[in-house]
């Protein structure tokens, strides 16, 4: 079984809901539509009922057993927003009441309080307005500083310490992050990747320097980076500064790394210093390898917000509902 069938069995079993903000756009309704006939979650449709409808007439798409929750009725809307602020009063019912003239908001109200496990957007939002959103209304994991994204490779020929699989972070989100945030990326992508595959996570944090076989400012970042993460969450083995082969090469490692080490030559996860680092490597891994990249998936949310990109095919969103169903 690969991984992705293993992940649609574990969505069904975990019978989640999602909410679906972007609820008039065709993909939206097409994937609400395999979502339901393959049991994968329960999808809720948000925003205006009779424009949903419509659109589905529209595009020859069957609503039935698709929950509609109309975003605009007034008392909805009252009763979720005092719900809301009674346990985030750092947003005012009146910011609230403002931001739900976007369903995105209304969505994430939802989650926020417990109606529902997911919310998935990145169709007509950008990943920009989605993390924007994300962490105004539900928030940031505890520890955690910023969000970030992780993605699980798939490569022909590779035997890792999971076999052909490596957890990879972040190549989509943050440019240049500093220490602080790198510390967030790998406890995120820790938390991530133990949710949906189920791994203990070994967490390098990569470098061109191997324990001080390099010196200056990326090498230094990358050092405070392992110190903060590590003194932020002792329970999580994430160590480095690593070259990459330092990390999954475990000859490698013992010529290399000249003291004790959980993680070097057995990571399962790879922390990329930057997004330069992190979307070239992708792409070599791609390209070369051959390799499937599952993702990337927002992380560092205090709950499972999922973005996709606006080109996205149906099959790629319903593969990303799951993978949020499993991690929710």
């Amino acid at each position: 079984m690969d991984i992705m069938q293993s992940i649609y069995e574990r969505a069904r079993a975990a019978d989640k809901s999602v909410a679906l903000p972007e609820a008039t756009e065709e993909k939206t309704l097409q994937t609400a539509r395999i979502c339901v006939d393959e049991s994968i979650c329960t999808p809720v449709l948000v925003g205006d009922e009779g424009r949903i409808e419509e659109t589905a007439r529209q595009f020859g798409i069957d609503l039935n057993g698709i929950r509609i929750q109309e975003a605009f009725d007034e008392a909805f809307l009252d009763d979720l927003i005092e719900r809301y602020v009674a346990i985030r009063p750092i947003n005012s019912a009146k910011t609230m009441r403002r931001k739900s003239k976007d369903p995105l908001y209304t969505a994430l109200m939802m989650q926020a309080v417990g109606d529902v496990d997911v919310t998935f957007a990145g169709i007509s939002h950008s990943t920009g307005d989605v993390i924007m959103a994300g962490q105004m209304v539900v928030g940031l994991q505890e520890g955690v500083s910023t969000v970030s994204s992780v993605g699980i490779f798939n490569i022909p020929g590779f035997e890792g310490s999971e076999g052909p699989l490596l957890g990879f972070g972040d190549s989509a989100v943050c440019t240049d992050p500093d220490s602080d945030m790198l510390a967030s990326i790998a406890i995120a992508a820790c938390n991530t990747v133990k949710a949906l595959v189920g791994w203990e996570p070994r967490c390098a944090m990569l470098s061109f320097s191997t324990d001080g076989s390099g010196d200056g400012p990326l090498v230094d970042k990358v050092v405070e980076a392992v110190r903060i993460a590590n003194e932020r969450r002792p329970d999580l083995a994430i160590d480095g500064e690593f070259q990459l082969d330092s990390a999954i090469n475990p000859t490698i490692a013992a010529k290399k790394v000249r003291r004790e080490s959980t993680v070097a030559g057995k990571a399962n996860i790879v922390i990329w210093p930057d997004l330069n680092v992190g979307n070239i490597g992708v792409k070599l891994v791609q390209q070369f390898a051959h390799a499937d990249a599952y993702g990337p998936m927002l992380q560092g949310f205090a709950k499972v917000v999922c973005d996709c990109s606006r080109s996205a095919p149906v099959s790629e969103m319903v593969g990303n509902i799951a993978m949020s169903c499993v991690r929710a």
